[in-house]
């Protein structure tokens, strides 16, 4: 396909690298003339430098042959507008980033209207991605499947694990619960397992679950459960202001925590459930007379990853609440997570996943199956992918057994209706049914790409 894509910061590079290391024609535009060519060096693909909601630009970035267009600026108005002309001049499929809530809250008007195909939200995006994992002890990372049937849980084994020495097979047999330890991470190396794999201590575990038996899986792995009714927040921008509005819909007290007076005035009038405390979250007598000593969560969401860290340091020093910590930086994942800092959002690489997601579904045929969702697992080396399989796969039929799959390649799950299945060899795909797939090979758009 060729795609075009608006925006060279950490989210147009993301996705410009992914896209092109799947064999896409990739052309970049910025209004940046130097960053433009140093990504296009750096990626061997076309650059363009100039503003990507000139027309003239659009055209010289080969706007009327593309086949999707992708909007990843730092501005909201630029990328509806690049949607726009993309629309009026080509058959292209569009993608806009849009933040501001204001715009957000009449999206299906100006979606209808610019004819944006989709459009993403990352602050509403990672607001959703830590209200799931307040509820999942332990997770440094929740997403689902078939809109929230399946949730992908990604756990850092606790000490004195019941599962320790274990083989899945084993645990599998002690746990009556719909689920699957779809990934294990260890010392730095990320795998698929099998039946025979053997649990150690120190693992870090993606697990496939049906919904209604996750705190009962979270349990036998020795997790437990604790409520969350009080939750501290380190900083409150848009992200903060869409998570607050989420907690006290479900009566949860929330404190937060702001250094910017003004904005402190404008989160009293549009969050009077909320406790608004205007200081520095980098002040330790502060947080204590805040009040972080006694909350059941602490969530860091400021604008900037430094402060984010050290509230999150803190917090992990002076109480046991469950941590949550946005960090903006895409590239420092890997470093992080060495650290007690919790779990780690990042808005920007949220955005990247949903786009990539939407843009390789489009480049499908679809001929046997139509990819619905696509979740990086284990820094990015595992892809967990779902797919709706319609009658003519070679799929259909033939017992997971029996099929010859490409090595690496797991069936993860089975939704058939309102249905959760863990699929054993004897099991079998439907017309119709949502698979869930997990690989070690990067670029897969159909079912049939699992058939060695």
């Amino acid at each position: 396909m060729k795609i075009l894509v608006v925006g060279c910061g950490n989210v147009g590079y993301t996705i410009a690298e992914t896209l092109n290391r799947e064999k896409h024609s990739i052309t970049i535009i910025d209004i940046d003339e130097e960053k433009a060519s140093t990504m296009a060096t750096r990626l061997d693909v076309v650059s363009v430098a100039g503003n990507g909601a000139a027309y003239n630009v659009l055209k010289e970035g080969g706007v009327k042959d593309c086949d999707v267009l992708i909007a990843t600026t730092g501005q909201d108005e630029i990328n509806m507008l690049c949607c726009l002309i993309a629309k009026n001049e080509g058959k292209c499929r569009t993608i806009a980033r849009v933040r501001n809530p204001e715009y957000y809250s009449e999206i299906d008007s100006l979606q209808k209207s610019l004819g944006i195909d989709l459009v993403i939200n990352p602050e509403s995006s990672a607001a959703e991605s830590c209200y799931q994992l307040l509820w999942a002890p332990g997770a440094s990372y929740v997403d689902s499947f078939a809109q929230g049937k399946v949730l992908v849980v990604t756990v850092r084994l606790p000490e004195k694990s019941p599962w320790v020495r274990k083989s899945l097979n084993e645990i599998n047999r002690g746990c009556r619960a719909q689920f699957l330890i779809a990934v294990v991470e260890r010392k730095g190396e990320s795998f698929v397992p099998n039946g025979y794999s053997v649990i150690q201590e120190g693992d870090q575990l993606s697990l496939l679950v049906d919904k209604a038996d996750l705190n009962l899986v979270l349990r036998n792995m020795g997790l437990v459960f604790k409520p969350i009714k009080s939750v501290l927040i380190g900083g409150c921008g848009t992200m903060g202001y869409y998570l607050t509005k989420r907690l006290l819909k479900e009566r949860v007290s929330v404190k937060i925590v702001e250094p910017n007076l003004s904005r402190c005035n404008k989160l009293w009038d549009e969050l009077p459930g909320a406790t608004v405390l205007n200081g520095s979250f980098n002040n330790e007598l502060f947080l204590q007379e805040a009040g972080i000593s006694n909350v059941d969560a602490v969530v860091a969401l400021s604008g900037n990853d430094s402060d984010n860290i050290v509230l999150s340091l803190y917090a992990n020093k002076v109480t046991n609440a469950k941590l949550i910590t946005r960090v903006n930086k895409m590239t420092m994942g890997g470093v992080l997570s060495e650290i007690p800092i919790g779990a780690i959002v990042s808005p920007k690489a949220l955005t990247a996943e949903y786009i990539l997601r939407y843009a390789r579904a489009s480049s499908s045929d679809e001929s046997d199956s139509s990819m619905e969702a696509m979740h990086f697992l284990a820094d990015g080396k595992i892809e967990a992918l779902s797919f709706t399989v319609y009658r003519d796969s070679p799929l259909v039929g033939v017992q997971f057994k029996s099929l010859r799959l490409r090595k690496g390649v797991l069936f993860g799950a089975i939704i058939r209706g309102k249905s959760v299945i863990i699929p054993s060899g004897a099991d079998a795909i439907r017309p119709g049914d949502l698979v869930v797939v997990l690989t070690e090979h990067k670029g897969m758009r159909k079912i049939r790409d699992v058939l060695a």
